[in-house]
This record gives C-alpha cells, structure tokens and sequence, in this order.
C-alpha cells in the first residue's frame, strides 16, 4: 500500500494512514483509547447547598486533605467564582504542600463557592452575589436574557456565615482563627465587602484585581467606616494587580480594534492604583496587615493562577507572607 501525501488526503491524517496500515499498532491504539477515564480531583467533592430562607442552590467544591487534621482544626480557604478557580487552588495547594522546605505551605481545606453549571461562571448570579448593596439593574448580557441585577453581597455573607462554615464544621474540623476569604475582580470587591463589614468571619483577606470603583466607588465609604469603627483586632489583607491594570495594556492588546474602549476602561477602573493606596491605608490601622503586591507580565485575566497561588500562600502558610 502507497501511502498518499497529506494535501491528497485530506480526510486522513498521515499517523492514521500509518496506524491503518500497521494492524498490531491499530489495536494497540484501540487498547489505549478504552483505556480512557475521566479525570478528577484528588480529595475533591462537589456538594450543593441550599440557601436558608431563599432555597437557592449554590454548588460548592471542597478539598480536604489526606492527612490526620491537626489538634485546632485544619486552615480553610473559601473562594469565590469556584467553578472557575477550584481545579488551579488544588493543584496549587498539593504541590505546594508537598514541599513545605521550598514553600512554606501546609495542608488545609478549600471551599470554593459556586453554581450548578458546566461553565467556568455564571455571569447573571455572580454580578448579584459578589457585589454590595444597594445595587443597580443594567441591560441583560443577550437579547433574551433577563436583566443584570447586583448588590447582592450581603446575601452571600450570610450563606457563608448561616449555611457554609456550619456544613464544613459537621464535615472536617475547622481552625476559626485560620479562616482566608479569596476572590478575584468582582470577587475582589466581595472579599473588600466582606472585611469592611465587620463580620468578622475571617482573618486574612485576598482581593486579587479588585473593582474598586465599581458603581461609583461606594466600597471606599465602606472602608471609611470601617476605619473609624476598627477595634483593632489582627487581621491580614493582601490585594494585588497584574501589571496591565493602570493605564498601559499588553503589548498584545494595542493596534486591535478594541483598544480604544479597553483603554477607556482601564482609566476608569484605575485597579492598580486604587488597590495599592487602600492597602497603604489599611496596613496603618492598628492590628490590621495591609500588602499590596503588583504581578509582573499579567492582565486582568491571566493573572489568575498567580493570584491563586498567592491565596494559598497566604491561607496555609506556616507564616505569614
């Protein structure tokens, strides 16, 4: 048999030509391809809660290690935009608590909070949950879509508060005083909301490129009051930017045709700049740890698995960063 060139072949690929041509090599391909399984997560489950009152079903990924928890409990993670973060934070965590000598990272358990969904977000309910009050409606993302609420943040809180860590409790020991809140962009802002509450559900915050100045920059009134109603217990803030959020993008995204509007929207947001001077203020509050980290090379987007090795850093750290 002559085996044709590719451009006269276009349906059959060379190896195939090849494997076709080999009787034992098609087999063994055949042995290989049966041999296929769904990857997984090692100590990963997914569970979906219920919100109390509201029914509503938020799907949450938890990792838990395999190792016997520790006398106080183990160290907890809880993310949001889980779907989309949950893979990247236990890859992140196994390696790195592999070799505490090179990492300075321990074991402990990820919650990461989602939606019952295939994709990596769910753009209706992340906008409600992971923004403050009051909120505002806005177009629907597609023409049939329904309309884009936010302000939902407090509603989320109290999820954490009423129905997560009560469920992780009864699941695994949990260290209270080691409890990290993580979210990136709107989650970002989340986290900011959720310490500038006063909940204080948690002592170590990362806000990754958070939206500062979303809906008028109302979280920096939150902020202030926060400040003159701080009782000065210990607390640790991280908030970071990719080096492509002030005002110069990627080399990659000049000369496109939304350059323009994304310039435009790098000037608004001013994510760079308004994160640095909030961890400035932050770190001269009593008792309180403010960090600002700028990532080298990234945008918005992929600074992604950097935040969320810095987030593991940060939570299971056998001491601070």
């Amino acid at each position: 048999m002559t085996i044709a060139e590719p451009d006269r072949m276009p349906e059959m690929t060379r190896d195939r030509a090849i494997a076709a041509e080999k009787p034992q090599d098609l087999e063994d391909f055949q042995a290989e391809i049966a041999s296929a399984r769904t990857v997984s997560l090692p100590g990963t489950m997914a569970y979906d809660l219920a919100a109390r009152p509201s029914g509503e079903t938020r799907r949450i990924f938890v990792h838990v290690p395999a190792e016997t928890p520790p006398p106080e409990g183990w160290p907890l993670l809880v993310m949001t935009d889980g779907n989309a973060m949950i893979a990247t934070a236990v890859d992140a965590l196994r390696v790195q608590a592999s070799y505490p000598g090179g990492t300075n990272v321990g074991p402990g358990v990820i919650a990461a909070i989602g939606y019952p969904v295939d994709a990596a977000y769910d753009p209706l309910r992340r906008s409600f949950d992971l923004s403050p009050p009051p909120g505002r409606h806005y177009p629907p993302f597609t023409p049939a879509g329904p309309p884009v609420r936010t302000g939902g943040a407090d509603e989320l809180l109290r999820f954490i508060e009423g129905d997560l860590l009560p469920f992780l409790e009864r699941l695994v020991p949990i260290d209270a005083a080691r409890r990290t809140l993580f979210g990136h962009s709107f989650g970002g802002l989340f986290a900011l909301h959720a310490l500038f509450s006063g909940a204080g559900l948690f002592s170590r915050y990362v806000a990754a490129s958070p939206t500062i100045y979303w809906e008028d920059g109302g979280l920096l009134e939150a902020e202030r009051r926060f400040g003159e109603e701080h009782d000065g217990s210990s607390v640790f803030v991280h908030l970071s930017s990719g080096e492509y959020e002030g005002e110069t993008l990627a080399p990659f995204q000049y000369g496109r045709d939304d350059t323009e509007a994304r310039l435009a929207k790098a000037k608004e947001a001013q994510t760079t700049r308004l994160a640095r001077e909030m961890a400035g203020r932050l770190g001269a509050l009593p008792g309180l740890a403010g960090r600002f980290e700028t990532y080298p090379g990234e945008t918005h987007m992929t600074v992604l698995p950097v935040a969320v090795a810095r987030a593991v850093r940060v939570a299971f750290g056998l001491s601070l960063p």
